[in-house]
């Protein structure tokens, strides 16, 4: 047999599955059971991945001999000696390879390089208006990509993925936008494409609520397995995990929650007849009508928040009406859905417990007991890195689906 290596590269460019022969163990799942394990950051050594793997000792052999050679495994020292010469111990190396990590806003975005479990080795926000259109904006959050690239080190060809947020629906399976209404020149861009000029890596695109989905169930909701995740911020949508698995429906538009028309409330300041979208009556612009019609100087999600901080009374409560309202919506979700944690984030959230507080004085009062009885509401934790975080899992979970050594097998040419 010859000893000759050929690659042979997918050419979906959004593709991640490489395929590679003539290289031991590297077809099948086999790669992935022994990185599977090793990707907790636990050393072991080879006499423990045949245990838990329960392959032989020569596949669990050559399995490892693929990794170590693309720099997913590496050495890590010895363990302790039975008796005889010490084993060796191997570990995952997740500085194999970066991840650009993409997070816009309507009037932000957040760009950060992280390694392969999602540990931010250089970030940065920029202020930036989204309905400048793509290009404009795609080229300053690249630039600012290439400079922490340098600031750390590293080169576009360490770059294995790049993930990337938008504020609007997103047809996931081609990374285009769909008639995304607070993006302007937005509609159907190939942004994969237009990334791709830049670097030579596959390029994920999703909302940004989707991404802060992914961001807590990696995070600190990493054992639950039906979570729903609400952003509440200049739109609102939600991120639906269901199964442990990101829900994204059959075109991509789960989660659309803002378009959902909200319950009456009785104790609602507005008329029974006015009936509308939740994004009308509880996202940041909604709560700064409000104000600005009760005499505050008020504008957007941000003025909002700081008249909360600064503890203004109808501002806080303004925000805590506003939870009553997305409450009356999710009440009917949760009776749909039966998630065992609802997380609020966005900016809304961020202003402190009011909007929490309206959210679960309503859902518990209006959604059946049997679903409510362990339901638990809470305010996201992430921080304002959700989005690059759950950027970075959405491009991981993709790279370890299929067999990851082969995503880094141009390093064997």
């Amino acid at each position: 047999m010859s000893s000759k290596r050929s690659i042979v590269l997918a050419t979906d460019p959004l593709c991640f599955t490489h395929k590679v022969t003539g290289v031991a163990g590297s077809r099948g799942r086999g790669v992935d059971d022994v990185l599977s394990l090793l990707r907790d950051r636990r050393p072991r050594t080879r006499a423990e991945l045949v245990v838990e793997t329960g392959l032989s000792r020569s596949t669990v052999g050559a399995r490892l001999d693929v990794l170590q050679r693309v720099g997913l495994v590496v050495a890590a020292g010895e363990a302790r000696s039975s008796g005889g010469r010490p084993p060796a111990r191997v570990e995952f190396n997740p500085a194999a390879g970066l991840v650009l990590a993409i997070d816009l806003g309507a009037t932000h975005g957040t760009v950060a390089l992280t390694d392969l479990s999602a540990a931010v080795l250089a970030s940065r926000t920029l202020d930036l208006d989204i309905a400048d259109g793509p290009e404009p904006v795609l080229e300053t959050v690249l630039g600012a990509g290439a400079d922490l690239l340098a600031s750390v080190g590293r080169g576009p060809s360490d770059v294995v993925g790049v993930g990337i947020g938008v504020p609007g629906p997103v047809e996931h399976a081609t990374g285009r936008p769909i008639t995304p209404p607070i993006m302007p020149g937005w509609d159907r861009f190939d942004i994969p494409a237009h990334v791709r000029r830049h670097l030579d890596a596959p390029v994920l695109v999703d909302n940004d609520v989707n991404l802060l989905a992914l961001a807590e169930h990696a995070g600190p909701w990493s054992g639950v397995d039906d979570l729903l995740v609400v952003k509440v911020s200049t739109g609102i949508g939600a991120g639906i995990i269901a199964g442990g698995t990101l829900q994204r429906g059959g075109s991509g538009s789960a989660g659309d929650l803002g378009h959902l028309r909200v319950p009456w409330l009785p104790d609602s300041p507005r008329p029974s007849e006015d009936v509308r979208d939740l994004e009308e009556v509880a996202s940041g612009p909604a709560i700064a009508a409000v104000l600005r019609a009760s005499g505050l100087d008020v504008s957007t999600s941000s003025d909002v928040v700081a008249l909360v901080r600064a503890g203004d009374v109808r501002a806080r409560d303004a925000v805590r009406q506003a939870g009553r309202e997305v409450g009356a919506v999710l009440a009917g979700v949760v009776n749909l859905l039966n998630p065992s944690v609802i997380v609020l984030g966005g900016s809304i959230a961020r202003a402190g417990e009011h909007l929490v507080a309206g959210v679960r004085e309503v859902v518990y009062g209006r959604s059946i007991p049997l679903a409510t009885h362990e339901l638990r509401v809470v305010p996201s934790s992430s921080g304002e890195v959700a989005g690059v975080l759950g950027a970075t899992s959405m491009v991981t979970q993709q790279l370890f689906s299929a067999d990851p050594a082969q995503l880094l097998a141009r390093r064997l040419g």
